[in-house]
């Protein structure tokens, strides 16, 4: 008896070639619609499915191997002389390799503005019953949904006349691998589909392997990344195009997350420089260059060695100023001809580009962290401020100059780790004082990195103040002004301490813990 090969397949990659070689290895083949056309008009004899099942391609080719010739060509067990038997006497022959990918669900729903009908049409039911009865008759079937895999089970059924037990085993895996990946797409998108609240009872999420990487945090570390099945979203770490440099780390990419997060508050040109997932210098100015100035200024020693991001074109002024020192990463949506020239003599430094760099988060966008034995999700803090709930609540009114510079601080500490203090001059930070323990701290090394600057300076704090130290200590450094969110029972404290040293505070209503 002939063996035989099912193949029906969205993506055609190889599969002629594929079917070739089976033919010639004494296969016969089955196949449906598109795919036995493509294997035909290769030269290929073809055995239409409606042959095998005895019954017509029906409701739109909704219908055509749902079908016990099908089903128990695939799922009978070699080795069981009842299934073997049971066969004969229904006139059903063994089905040995089953090729089949699904319908292009991720591809349909990619594409903007598709319609929730041509959503549904292109899930598959027929080939995910069928590779998933072939994953489970493993020992018994190959079953293959990747194109990359033809080339090993040829090379196998020419050198030993059978697909390996190990290779049947991968093969299994990477069926449950694929059928998961593609309900997660599914269930997702119907979800969204749904006004049934925020979060669904089960959580199915899908990630594919981007690359590996050479270790994690740290070097003991194995370490992934990931991205996420389906359309990727604009503007994202994981959308960026490498032009230059070493393999991405792993701190490369994290690291650089937090650069982006940041810059998309800003509208006008601006560069953050980021260490270890913390603003170390942040400038808005009139061009990108002169925007890069003042993130150095703001804290040449701890940009040795950062990641930089900004949302204009590098040009040759700011490369320049760039290759006089150590830089992991820059990211920007271009680089020009000079710009490249210049940055790419550097062997290590790595060189991004990222369209729409400034595109916002989707408000819908989650936010996870695992933590042991299970994941705690919230929506992505795309809020900034609320205007209209911004209060003065000091006798000094701040002037429209220092509001703009608030603007800018405030837009800085929502995206610095908690505790959190960020004092700004000019549109350039000029203090940082990220993840302390408690907020006099967090001012304290604030204050010490601006040293001088920290006069006429606007403070920011994530959060607000339990005790007025940090108004004494702010009166000290000469701070102008400070935004705050409120909300402490001890908020008079604060505001007397204020009224007391002729410094401006305003309640934001709005806080920025970021852990």
């Amino acid at each position: 008896m002939a063996k035989r090969a099912l193949i029906s397949v969205s993506d055609k990659t190889g599969v002629v070639e594929f079917a070739a070689e089976l033919s010639k290895l004494g296969y016969e083949i089955i196949s449906t619609g598109g795919t036995a056309k493509a294997l035909k008009d290769g030269g290929l004899s073809v055995i239409g499915i409606s042959e095998i099942t005895g019954f017509p391609e029906c409701l739109d080719g909704r219908v055509k191997t749902l079908h016990p010739a099908v089903h128990a060509g695939i799922l009978a067990m070699r080795g069981n002389s009842e299934h073997m038997q049971q066969l004969k006497e229904l006139g059903i022959e063994t089905i040995d390799i089953v090729a089949i990918n699904l319908y292009p669900f991720k591809q349909t729903i990619a594409k903007e503005g598709v319609a929730f009908e041509e959503a549904i049409e292109n899930i598959d039911i027929g080939g995910p019953t069928m590779i998933r009865a072939a994953a489970k008759n493993w020992q018994d079937v190959a079953v293959i949904v990747n194109p990359s895999d033809y080339q090993t089970v040829v090379e196998e059924l020419k050198a030993n006349g059978e697909v390996s037990l190990q290779t049947k085993k991968r093969l299994s895996y990477r069926v449950f691998e694929h059928t998961a990946n593609y309900d997660s797409l599914i269930a997702n998108y119907m979800w969204k589909q749904l006004d049934e609240g925020e979060y669904p009872d089960t959580l199915t999420v899908s990630f594919e392997k981007a690359q590996d990487m050479r270790y994690g945090e740290n070097p003991h570390q194995a370490a992934v990344f990931y991205r996420e099945s389906g359309k990727i979203p604009a503007g994202v770490i994981a959308g960026a195009k490498q032009l230059h440099g070493k393999e991405l780390s792993f701190n490369n990419i994290n690291d650089t997350n937090g650069a982006l997060d940041l810059l998309k508050e800003f509208e006008e040109p601006t560069v953050v420089a980021c260490k270890h997932a913390n603003p170390c210098g942040v400038g808005s100015a009139d061009t990108i260059d002169a925007a890069y100035l003042r993130a150095y200024e703001a804290d040449p020693v701890s940009i040795f060695g950062g990641i930089i991001a900004a949302n204009r074109e590098v040009n040759r002024e700011m490369a320049e100023k760039i290759s006089e020192i150590f830089i992991e990463i820059v990211i920007a949506p271009s680089f020009s001809e000079e710009a490249f020239e210049i940055l790419s003599r550097k062997k290590n430094i790595r060189l991004l580009t990222l369209e729409n760099i400034v595109q916002p988060v989707s408000k819908e966008a989650l936010d996870m962290k695992k933590v042991g034995g299970g994941l705690l999700v919230q929506k992505l803090n795309t809020e900034l401020i609320h205007m209209d709930d911004v209060k003065v609540v000091t006798k000094t009114q701040p002037t429209k100059e220092q509001m703009e510079e608030a603007l800018f601080a405030w837009k800085v500490v929502k995206h610095t780790k908690s505790n959190a203090i960020v004092l700004t001059k000019d549109h350039a930070t000029v203090g940082v004082g990220p993840g302390q323990t408690n907020r006099i701290t967090a001012l304290e090394l604030a204050i010490k990195y601006a040293g001088d600057k920290a006069a006429g300076s606007v403070m920011a704090s994530d959060a607000f103040f339990p005790f007025s130290d940090c108004v004494e200590a702010a009166h000290q450094a000469g701070i102008g002004m400070i935004i705050q969110p409120g909300g402490s029972i001890r908020d008079q404290e604060s505001i007397d301490a204020c009224d007391k040293y002729g410094i401006a505070m305003v309640f934001t209503g709005m806080r920025h813990f970021r852990h």
